[in-house]
């Protein structure tokens, strides 16, 4: 009967408000950390995203060629970019059109059955990792340039955080409430990690740039794993079976401090260049009617 499902409807209308809310978050203090540091920690990114288990094996065993790292380069590398893109600097539009996008990707991306390992690209366990990886990403980088995040701005930061999260399908009731309650969840997480073999020859083959498909100078692939390795925490390292000296944190810190100045000095509009052009792009898509993936 029609008074059966009332409250049904007013929940889904509920929902609905509440992620456009969401989608419309305002990103004042996260934006502060769009700059290149984000680009140069992207593959160590996703090797911390990929160090779950079941991410690892959802990514390296995808049925979704359009996707695939190593049979479509540049478009992984936009969809990706894109994301990351609309998440910090986009509007709600933006926002629900790109999840839309991700969930008719990743309705695709699920383990056959009788897999050694399960994964479902919609676990909402799993986008709560992916979420975490990112905004520890956006962290790193704002503090690279500005020092350590503090009060009451550390707080807000850490809230607009939510958003790498809802921008996929994760219910906001997931994010830890508190920034502290994140660490809580971080180190937990980290503490159960664990890679096997098929995944880090994926990942190594990633650091090598074999999805280039052209030679690359082996002077160019020593530079690229030193600073993959530098922007790891020493668990993923670990994982990863990177080695790291004193010698190599003195370098990298100094790399460091050279880009951190540039970065201080130059304009709004440089630091936030690729990802600028990236909401360029799927904006015009958007208009265009031209599927996002």
């Amino acid at each position: 009967m029609p008074h059966d499902s009332a409250p049904d409807v007013d929940d889904d209308r509920t929902k609905a408000a509440e992620r456009h809310a969401l989608d419309a978050m305002a990103t004042t203090a996260l934006r502060d950390s769009v700059n290149w540091f984000l680009l140069l920690a992207g593959t160590s990114n996703v090797i911390m995203q990929l160090s779950a288990r079941p991410i690892g094996h959802g990514v390296k065993d995808s049925p979704v060629d359009e996707g695939n790292l190593f049979l479509n380069p540049a478009r992984r590398r936009r969809t990706t970019l894109g994301y990351i893109a609309v998440a910090m600097l986009g509007g709600a539009e933006e926002r629900a059109a790109y999840r839309r996008a991700t969930n008719r990707s990743h309705a695709q991306v699920r383990s056959p059955e009788g897999a050694e390992v399960t994964y479902n690209a919609f676990d909402p366990a799993l986008q709560l990792w992916v979420a975490a990886c990112l905004y520890k990403g956006a962290e790193h980088a704002y503090e690279r340039v500005h020092g350590p995040l503090t009060g009451a701005f550390a707080e807000r930061f850490y809230r607009e955080g939510m958003v790498f999260g809802t921008t996929l399908q994760l219910p906001h009731a997931m994010w830890p409430a508190t920034r502290q309650e994140f660490e809580t969840y971080w180190q937990t997480s980290l503490d159960g990690l664990e890679m096997d073999e098929p995944t880090r020859a994926y990942l190594m083959r990633v650091v090598r740039l074999e999805y280039l498909g052209r030679t690359v100078s082996p002077r160019l692939l020593r530079w690229r794993e030193r600073l993959v390795t530098g922007y790891l925490e020493p668990r993923f390292r670990e994982l990863m079976r990177f080695d790291w000296s004193d010698e190599d944190e003195d370098r990298f810190a100094r790399f460091n401090r050279r880009m951190a100045r540039f970065t201080r000095v130059s304009p709004r509009w440089v630091r936030e260049l690729p990802f600028r052009r990236s909401l360029h792009d799927v904006r015009r898509r958007l208009e265009a009617g031209t599927p996002l993936f």
